[in-house]
């Protein structure tokens, strides 16, 4: 009889068998911790916004709060009340209208610039995010478990604070 070299087939279908399993276990978790990490990071922006807007309003109080582009600024930033430099300017341009983390951010205003809403919702909701995030002028974070875009003064207003 001849040595044999080497694997035999079946030796090599039962290893890519466990590492096949290994994988279906793995996957999952990593979705739920990348999912769990975008959330923080739009969580952490509202807050951002919540800073800059309240800089922005004691800055520059005849013209309210401000926009999302007016919070910002293309770099080398000169303050004024239509680029206050407060935030990067990628935040304040939605990073060129893509979301980043798997969110969209956006800043409305209302009542003649006296009310704010800040919201980070998930661009593939149960994908990329759960829960969207928003904030008004009195700079609670709120959590949606919805995920849907609360872009309204009173929608995000009426939701439950974040750990809550």
């Amino acid at each position: 009889m001849r040595k044999q070299k080497g694997f035999s087939l079946i030796e090599l279908l039962i290893v890519v068998a466990i590492i096949l399993i290994i994988a279906a276990i793995a996957i999952p978790n990593l979705l739920r911790a990348r999912i769990a990490s975008n959330e923080s990071a739009a969580a952490s922006q509202i807050r951002t916004l919540n800073t800059a807007q309240v800089s922005y309003v004691t800055a520059y109080p005849r013209a309210g709060y401000g926009t999302l582009a007016a919070l910002g600024g293309a770099v080398p930033c000169t303050a004024s009340s239509t680029t206050a430099c407060l935030v990067d300017n990628s935040l304040a341009t939605n990073y060129a209208g893509n979301g980043k983390n798997g969110y969209n951010v956006t800043v409305t205003l209302s009542n003649s610039n006296t009310q704010y809403d800040a919201t980070a919702y998930p661009i593939a909701v149960g994908n990329t995010g759960i829960n969207s995030f928003c904030a008004i002028e009195d700079a609670v974070v709120r959590k949606d478990s919805a995920g849907a875009n609360d872009s309204t003064h009173d929608t995000c207003g009426a939701l439950a604070a974040l750990g809550n």
